[in-house]
């Protein structure tokens, strides 16, 4: 699966595109424009996501690279 098939997919699923995560990543102290704040372990916004979105493993990993700036 293409990492924008994981967009799509967690779009369909929350109704948040992937602008919306950065900024809720932001909102609740787990990143920053430049990427993940100081400190910020993926565990920890991987288990926010789960909670937050009941979003699996893979799919909260893709939101944690694109709070990371890895994939844009």
């Amino acid at each position: 699966m293409s990492f924008q098939a994981y967009l799509d997919n967690i779009e369909a699923k929350t109704g948040k595109n992937p602008d919306q995560f950065r900024l809720w990543g932001v909102e609740r102290g787990f990143s920053t424009a430049q990427g993940l704040a100081d400190g910020v372990k993926a565990g920890a916004v991987v288990a926010a996501l789960k909670d937050e979105f009941g979003l699996g493993q893979g799919h909260a990993m893709a939101i944690v690279a694109l709070l990371k700036g890895k994939k844009s």
